[in-house]
């Protein structure tokens, strides 16, 4: 039996044509932002650039399409900029280990039907996910377990995500009772079924819990701005890229530029690049995990 596709239609051409339309208008500010970390500082200030890099020629006073990299290596040359990269990406790697591990250590026992306390246990855990004490109540916690500007209050309070555990519990429910019954009557103990059987069938979700917990950490903000106000050694990239958009960084822009302090957008530039900076670590990380992605969440939501 021969199996034909169907023809396009011309619907579908319109829904491709429109998601298209919606994807370009998603990376044009990005692609904004590259070409103003790509242009000189006086361009961006006289607002030449749009989504092609200009820069300024100073002896004929001219601007034209051409690309200049003094943006990028004035904040590689920030050693708080880059400290914070190599501390930011260290702090990631981390969290996602820590992070998977507990996800697991969580998950995994909750799979058991004779587990005593299993649904006072989960009640437990899913109240967490509605409920929380706020923020002062947070921060006084954080203060008596005198975790106020240690580098470990970016790795404990967060090291859980209920959410990403109950997709893994689903994930794990999803796997036949038979493997796990057959290996025990093998005799393996809950942790070799645990590492020989359940974790190598769950890669994808593993991938795509890893995916979320690294974007995650990368981009965290709130936490290092209520708990590090005196620990600038500590400070992840996100903070650090904050105080340099409100003029609290080690870089002297009116110096490096040789633009006067009053111009309010001397530092654009460098504000582009620095976002840059940021941004496209985390972005390079995508593709390496893009195949797992769809699977793991749509397998670990829907079964179970």
């Amino acid at each position: 039996m021969n199996i034909r596709s169907r023809e396009a239609k011309m619907g579908d051409w319109v829904v491709v044509a429109i998601c298209l339309f919606v994807i370009l208008i998603c990376i044009m500010p990005m692609i904004n932002l590259l070409a103003q970390s790509l242009s000189s500082s006086q361009a961006v200030i006289n607002n030449r650039v749009t989504f092609t890099p200009v820069v300024h020629d100073h002896n004929t006073n001219t601007f034209s399409t051409g690309i200049t990299m003094e943006s990028y290596r004035y904040v590689f040359l920030d050693p708080a900029f880059t400290r914070s990269m190599w501390w930011t990406a260290i702090l990631t790697v981390m969290c996602t280990i820590i992070s998977l591990s507990m996800t697991i250590l969580c998950a995994y026992p909750l799979t058991y039907g004779w587990l005593k306390g299993k649904t006072i246990i989960n009640t437990l855990i899913i109240f967490t996910m509605y409920f929380s004490a706020g923020t002062i109540p947070n921060f006084v916690l954080m203060q008596n377990l005198g975790l106020i500007n240690n580098p470990l209050v970016l790795i404990i309070p967060n090291c859980l995500s209920v959410f990403n555990m109950i997709i893994l519990r689903s994930f794990f429910f999803g796997i036949p009772d038979s493997l796990r019954e057959s290996a025990e009557i093998d005799g393996a103990n809950p942790f070799v079924v645990l590492t020989r059987i359940y974790l190598p069938l769950s890669a994808p979700v593993l991938a795509t819990l890893a995916l979320f917990y690294a974007v995650g950490r990368w981009n965290g903000f709130g936490d290092a701005l209520l708990y590090l106000t005196a620990a600038p050694n500590w400070v992840p990239i996100q903070l650090k890229l904050w105080q340099l958009i409100n003029n609290m960084t080690s870089i002297d822009v009116s110096t490096v530029e040789n633009i006067a302090g009053t111009v309010p957008r001397a530092s654009d530039a460098i504000k582009a690049a620095a976002i840059m900076f940021a941004t496209v670590p985390i972005l390079v990380v995508y593709p390496w995990l893009q195949r797992y992605f769809i699977a793991g969440v749509t397998i670990g939501a829907v079964k179970g």
